[in-house]
């Protein structure tokens, strides 16, 4: 009885009080209870001593699948760290994107230097960190300083305050310019924000750009290589045509998600 109560307790807190859920849990008790009666018979018979803890029933796991194979992160992720292996170029520069997506998956094969206006303890292999605050007067050294250049849904919180960067109604602006700059002539910058055709700030969470306005402020240097976008569902289209119909499709959605590959012009 005190190990169906626990369960129930558990199943309660990890429901988060909705119904579907609750119901969902509540009908893998008796599963649940089984199981851990036959997992504990057959401890009895085995050689192993491992001793049993606390329990904990998980309800919901076996329900999920395997893990998640779509979504803003996941595609971008993949797709701009298969791009840069693809290119090979000397030196890699991320801003702001996730360390344990993104660089993570860069770092894996090659060097890849990080910034991030928030600190970061790590002594991972292939990463250089640096904090620092994009929205501020750029380094020189840092000018014309990488020939790969990656932000991949950072920039839109940029002056938001909601890392702890100061409130600047510009800062995307200014940390795009910024980053602009880094990039040498014929270099690939990679790009990624959420997109709408209802342009917004949320905040303090995010701005959502339309794709005519991020690419109003980058064809005057960049030249736009590939698009790809995220639809609402979280499903990948992949190499779209920036100025077909297909691209023309990305201003019905609410929050999506667009990937640019560019290349920075001549000088």
């Amino acid at each position: 009885m005190k190990s169906f109560l626990t369960a129930i307790r558990w199943t309660w807190k990890l429901s988060g009080f909705q119904f579907k859920t609750l119901s969902r849990n509540v009908r893998s008790i008796p599963f649940f209870l089984v199981t851990w009666r036959e997992l504990r018979r057959q401890a009895r018979e085995s050689s192993e001593v491992i001793p049993f803890g606390s329990v904990r029933p998980i309800l919901e796991d076996r329900f999920a699948q395997a893990g998640s194979a779509s979504g803003h992160y996941f595609h971008q992720d993949l797709l701009v760290a298969r791009r840069v292996f693809e290119n090979a170029p000397d030196r890699h520069i991320d801003v702001g994107s996730r360390v344990d997506g993104f660089v993570a998956h860069v770092a894996s094969y090659r060097p890849v230097e990080a910034i991030d206006v928030r600190p970061l303890d790590s002594d991972i292999p292939n990463l250089t960190f640096v904090c620092a605050d994009m929205m501020g007067e750029l380094p020189e050294e840092l000018v014309e300083s990488t020939d790969s250049l990656s932000c991949l849904h950072a920039i839109e919180h940029f002056g938001l305050g909601r890392y702890g960067d100061p409130i600047n109604f510009d800062g995307h602006v200014i940390g795009l310019e910024n980053m602009k700059r880094m990039v040498r002539p014929g270099g690939r910058f990679y790009l990624s924000t959420p997109i709408s055709s209802n342009q917004r700030i949320e905040f303090n969470a995010h701005r959502v750009f339309s794709l005519p306005y991020r690419r109003e402020k980058l064809e005057d240097e960049f030249e736009v290589e590939s698009l790809s976008y995220v639809d609402d569902s979280g499903q990948l289209h992949n190499n779209v045509d920036a100025d077909s119909t297909e691209a023309r499709q990305t201003f019905g959605l609410n929050y999506g998600c667009g990937i640019l590959e560019l290349r920075k012009k001549a000088a």
